[in-house]
């Protein structure tokens, strides 16, 4: 008899959880349940969704990519090397032109960093530096003409040639060695090509910056868009829209209330006479 009931608890022990075991995963009222809605420690619950970042700082500043502060930057160097090796120290010119080709590429870069916080700052840098290459320009072109040095227009032999070299991408890795292989009426024939194309460059980005002020206006604009937004969608989180009570008499869309006395038209309340009961009935002395 006692192998008997050895083998039973064997058994017992041996066999699954029954369903209303606490040890048994699958059953509701075990805290240990790993997707049970009721166990408030529960790591692996979902949890609420987070807030929409709201922003209105647009992403700028990444100056160092665009084409025109490139090609600014190679006219500064070349500018540089050129007033070095060409002018006469202590002439004004010299520093005049280099404060100038440096203004041309600080004022790209500032003005795309103001971007930020400032359309107005952007656009007001952008056409300084355009001026600042322009006023370049012009230094250049006295050069060539007080020394009798030819400035290669369309019928040069050589412009189509350097105006093509100007656009690629390979003087950007060898200008440096390749102006040093030029005279002063090659170099200053170059800077004046590269300085055309940046101006022309600045002309379209001043477009585009207009253009996008127009379309998405500016950083006051955008930030009380912002707060605007942030207070609604605040309002909507703490109001969220409910299906109407029908037994809440203070609810908008709730029916009238059959034992209000106060419904003009109730049938059921017996104190509200009908207009029509009273015309049809020949006892009910008319009102005088």
């Amino acid at each position: 008899m006692s192998d008997l009931k050895n083998q039973k608890n064997q058994r017992d022990q041996n066999s699954p959880s029954t369903p209303n075991s606490p040890n048994n995963p699958s059953n509701p009222n075990n805290p240990s349940t790993p997707n049970c809605p009721s166990n408030p420690s529960n790591p692996s619950a979902p949890s609420a969704p987070s807030e929409q970042k709201i922003t209105f700082l647009p992403k700028r500043g990444h100056y160092r990519q665009l084409r025109v502060y490139q090609v600014s930057e190679m006219i500064y160097d070349i500018t540089y090397y050129f007033t070095q090796l060409y002018m006469q120290k202590g002439d004004r010119t010299v520093d005049q032109m280099i404060q100038a080709a440096r203004s041309g590429k600080q004022n790209i870069a500032e003005g795309n960093q103001a971007a930020a916080t400032s359309s107005e700052t952007e656009i007001k840098l952008t056409n300084v530096a355009k001026a600042s290459l322009e006023e370049l320009l012009d230094d250049y072109e006295d050069y060539l003409r007080v020394r009798n040095l030819q400035k290669w227009g369309e019928l040069h032999p050589r412009f189509e040639k350097m105006r093509l070299y100007a656009q690629s991408d390979q003087i950007r890795k060898e200008y440096a060695a390749v102006v040093r292989r030029m005279n002063d009426e090659e170099i200053a024939n170059l800077c004046i090509t590269l300085i055309h194309q940046a101006i022309f460059m600045l002309y379209k980005l001043l477009e585009t910056m207009q253009n996008r002020f127009v379309t998405e206006g500016g950083i006051k604009e955008r930030m009380f868009q912002s707060r605007m937004n942030y207070r609604n969608n605040r309002r909507d989180q703490s109001n969220p829209s409910t299906p109407s009570n029908p037994n809440n008499p203070s609810s908008p869309s709730s029916p009238s209330t059959p034992n209000n006395p106060s419904t003009p038209n109730n049938p059921s309340n017996p104190s509200t006479p009908s207009n029509q009961n009273n015309q049809n009935n020949p006892s009910t002395p008319s009102n005088r």
